[in-house]
């Protein structure tokens, strides 16, 4: 999973949200993306776009805490 930023809005404002809506992030297109695995930060990255396709490109690997395998 990656994550490119988060928010937070009301249930109700949840609940009328529709197909193509726009959910406004506190992160922008040049911020750092967290990659995650099993909820568990791996590695740190920006978003590439290029022509139709979207990709991460890993610029970090995060240490692993020792009891995590």
């Amino acid at each position: 999973m990656v994550v490119l930023g988060t928010t937070s809005m009301p249930i109700h404002q949840v609940m009328r949200l529709s197909r193509g809506a726009i959910i406004e992030l506190d992160a922008t297109e040049q911020d750092e993306v967290k990659v995650l695995a099993n909820n568990l930060p791996i590695a740190s990255g920006v978003v590439v776009v290029n022509r139709n396709r979207i990709a991460v490109e890993v610029k970090q690997m995060l240490p692993r805490t020792p009891n995590v395998r």
